[in-house]
């Protein structure tokens, strides 16, 4: 049981540890919090040109010696990490693409891939736009919390070393199974097919239109849509029969591009659902995001006799969002 008191003192002694840093080290807070992440795992504070002073390391260490991680649920570490990179977020000004998944959105994924799985002994999922591992760790720490017995690993890759290295920090202070790639995702991968994709996409063009080429969802022309692209070599990466969950602008089939997406489906894909967050989550109708469904061809896989189409009502309604999922349950159940 995770109470609100464990995540505010563990972030409380993030968060000063963190200050202490960038005013000893002139640092900004995310390189900070990077230097403060691998302290805790290390379990020592790590002195570079006699920086930290002897003094800032014994105050350093005294925050440390309060906190016992053993003795902490991975949500409580999860949810104070959280609360420390959403401060940097603030503080560093981080782009839009780098912030984090909210909780809610979430809980939806673990909810969702749940509902899906056919409770396989071992699973694997993949996030090709991890950031700093947030949304991956939900689902897999949700996962665990209702099924013990099940075997997770995660396979997480960004191109950015500071998402990673607060990704790589969140997953090791969890002790979550999470093998993280620091690469262009779009670029060759190196693992065994997963079960299932998730990822909250970037949204955006790719800058670098020959090393996409070969893509179905590539643009005739000009540069193409990174999260088409995205979409495609996740699944590409799914075992047969296997799910991808991703977080898409609702108007994605509404775009010059779309076509080509569409297309790629038709010949390897089956798109089993398209669900509209509550609008009451974005401060701009253009900026509704999506939860798109989708379905690698083989093993046994079929369409939906009918496709899951549908707008979550708002989180605050309860008993609304109760009968929403419960619809969800009862679709998977008519059609898999």
């Amino acid at each position: 049981m995770i109470t609100n008191n464990e995540v505010e003192q563990l972030f409380k002694i993030i968060d000063e540890s963190t200050e202490t840093l960038v005013a000893e080290l002139d640092t900004s807070y995310l390189d900070a919090l990077i230097e403060t992440g691998n302290n805790l795992i290390s379990g020592q504070v790590q002195v570079e040109d006699g920086r930290p002073t002897k003094e800032v390391k014994r105050n350093l260490e005294h925050f440390y010696a309060e906190v016992n991680l053993s003795q902490l649920d991975n949500e409580s570490i999860r949810q104070a990490l959280q609360l420390a990179i959403l401060k940097a977020a603030q503080k560093d000004h981080i782009q839009a693409n780098h912030q984090m998944t909210p909780d809610t959105i979430g809980m939806l994924f673990a909810y969702l891939l749940q509902e899906l799985q056919d409770g396989e002994d071992d699973i694997q999922i993949l996030d090709p736009a991890v950031g700093t591992a947030n949304l991956l760790t939900t689902v897999m720490n949700d996962i665990h919390h209702n099924h013990k017995d099940q075997q997770i690993t995660g396979i997480g890759i960004d191109n950015d070393d500071s998402m990673l290295a607060l990704a790589g920090i969140s997953t090791q202070l969890q002790q979550v199974a999470v093998n993280l790639y620091h690469q262009d995702a779009l670029d060759q991968l190196v693992f065994n097919a997963a079960n299932f994709a998730v990822s909250d996409l970037p949204v955006g063009y790719y800058p670098i239109d020959h090393r996409v080429k070969d893509y179905e969802t590539h643009s005739d022309s000009g540069h193409s849509f990174v999260h088409h692209l995205l979409i495609e070599q996740a699944m590409n990466h799914v075992v047969d029969g296997g799910f991808g969950l991703f977080l898409v602008p609702s108007n994605i089939f509404q775009t010059d591009q779309a076509g080509k997406l569409l297309n790629y489906f038709k010949n390897k894909i089956f798109l089993q659902g398209f669900l509209n967050l509550p609008k009451d989550m974005f401060t701009n109708g253009n900026l509704q995001k999506s939860i798109l469904i989708l379905q690698n061809q083989g093993n046994g896989a079929k369409q939906a006799s009918k496709v899951m189409l549908g707008d979550f009502p708002s989180f605050k309604d309860q008993t609304r969002m109760k009968k929403f999922l419960a619809e969800i349950r009862q679709w998977h159940q008519q059609n898999f």
